[in-house]
């Protein structure tokens, strides 16, 4: 969380699963977790506004680390011309994967710049020569055409898994992680339910409700593959009850095809991977432990239609969905947008930004990252910019805690995230670890919460860096 979104004590979102005459048959999941927070979703700025294509920048700066794991190992040189989809970059462990040219153009020389989340990465700049598809035809080239829910016991799933590395593909949620990993066939975890993540939780954030609106067969397409790959049982769709515009969408695209969707309870951070788990399934990841644990994989609803055109097309992921949204920005959109273009490019194409614009924030207000510099590139795991207002941001100043115990009733994972904070700015390692640090995978809700505008999730931040640098 950038530390800033504003709480105005929005009431819990009374509607649930039940109200609705829904359930989620065929599994023993309630449909929801335990603790979490109701903030304002702020998402009819962009729900309705149906995705564009992005006309073809002048340039995009891709960076060479773009995912959990490792960087990639640059494949050009500058002054080499590079056509659209061509490899650029080639990962450099097994938890790597590959990169490659959004546009076509002439590498430019390689530079490092501070991505949106603070770290400096070396970058391979791309001047644009030459036009992208326009329009619908860039739509089509991506999302459109026939996506078959049948015949794919043809793909084998070592195929598949290679396709899916070749392609460059990553977790489009946000974390950012290798989709080839995820889904690589293996004997030692047997994984028996593939669940696809469409809950899409974070405040303003709409990108992944337009695709699962606009092209939910190519979702399916990739659902079923993955599910191939992985040796999945079941497939099951896990989308938040204010989203049924997109249930019933993904309801005709399974027609026949044995995949369910999960209609679960809007509350955040709904869209955690553990949590949806236990709200699907109701099974506990254990501490440390990762979905496969309990035999479960998970991806989100992007990385599935960006899987479907890996395997069928053979197309490498070069573009994404984006909310662009706010109220500091013009005309909220959801825009494709090709990896690397820069963020104030997306201002531009969204009608520039409102009189009283004051925080650009990569990603949504709970978990994204605040930064100032508008030439920042967009990576692959970029699903959102959100520009607020003076009126949306959080202006109150830090004061002691008034051990009022909010952050922990708030907690999806049970922890104390004030006594992990202060351990972490007194940068006492080992108390940090005393209380599960790296068990906090910074949703927000603690600060969201906290009267005393306490950096919570900042200070967790560094305490997690300290601790995976071995200490100070």
């Amino acid at each position: 969380m950038f530390q800033g979104f504003r709480n105005d004590g929005h009431k819990k979102n009374e509607i649930h699963v039940a109200a609705m005459g829904l359930k989620l048959e065929g599994y023993p999941g309630s449909g929801t977790f335990a603790h979490g927070v109701h903030p304002p979703d702020h998402k009819k700025l962009s729900k309705d506004a149906a995705i564009r294509v992005m006309p073809t920048p002048e340039m995009v700066v891709l960076a060479l680390h773009q995912n959990i794991g490792g960087p990639c190992d640059p494949m050009v040189k500058p002054r080499q011309t590079v056509q659209w989809g061509e490899l650029i970059g080639k990962g450099s462990t097994f938890v790597s994967t590959t990169l490659h040219a959004s546009v076509p153009g002439i590498v430019q020389r390689p530079v490092r710049v501070t991505l949106a989340n603070g770290r400096h990465m070396d970058t391979l700049p791309i001047k644009t020569e030459g036009e992208l598809p326009s329009g619908q035809d860039l739509w089509d080239e991506i999302f459109g055409g026939d996506w078959p829910t049948t015949g794919l016991n043809a793909y084998e799933p070592t195929q598949i898994s290679r396709d899916i590395n070749d392609a460059g593909l990553v977790g489009l949620g946000g974390a950012a992680f290798p989709t080839h990993v995820k889904i690589t066939p293996g004997d030692k975890k047997p994984i028996h339910t593939l669940i696809v993540n469409g809950c899409e939780c974070e405040p303003y954030l709409t990108s992944d409700y337009r695709l699962m609106v606009e092209a939910p067969v190519s979702i399916i397409t990739g659902a079923l593959l993955a599910g191939r790959s992985v040796g999945a049982e079941r497939i099951v769709i896990g989308v938040e009850d204010n989203k049924m515009p997109a249930v019933a969408a993904l309801k005709k695209a399974t027609d026949g095809t044995g995949i369910q969707i999960a209609v679960v309870k809007t509350k955040y951070p709904q869209g955690s991977e553990k949590h949806l788990i236990q709200a699907v399934i109701k099974r506990q990841v254990p501490l440390g432990g990762l979905p496969s644990d309990v035999g479960v994989a998970i991806s989100n609803v992007g990385t599935m239609a960006a899987v479907a055109r890996a395997v069928i097309h053979k197309k490498p992921l070069t573009h994404r969905v984006i909310s662009v949204t706010g109220g500091g920005i013009v005309n909220p959109s959801n825009v494709l947008a090709p990896i690397g273009v820069s963020f104030g490019a997306l201002i531009d194409f969204c009608g520039g930004l409102t009189p009283g614009a004051a925080r650009m924030v990569a990603g949504g207000p709970m978990m994204g990252f605040a930064f100032a510099n508008p030439n920042t590139p967009v990576t692959k795991g970029t699903g959102g910019l959100t520009v607020m207002t003076r009126d949306e941001v959080n202006a109150g100043e830090e004061t002691a805690c008034v051990r009022c115990g909010k952050c922990v009733d708030v907690c999806p994972m049970n922890l104390v995230p004030t006594k992990i904070a202060m351990a972490s700015r007194h940068q006492d390692i080992a108390l940090s670890r005393r209380y599960n640090i790296m068990a906090c995978f910074e949703c927000g809700s603690c600060a969201y919460t906290c009267p005393a505008h306490i950096p919570l999730v900042q200070l967790i931040r560094v305490g997690k860096a300290l601790v995976a640098a071995g200490g100070i």
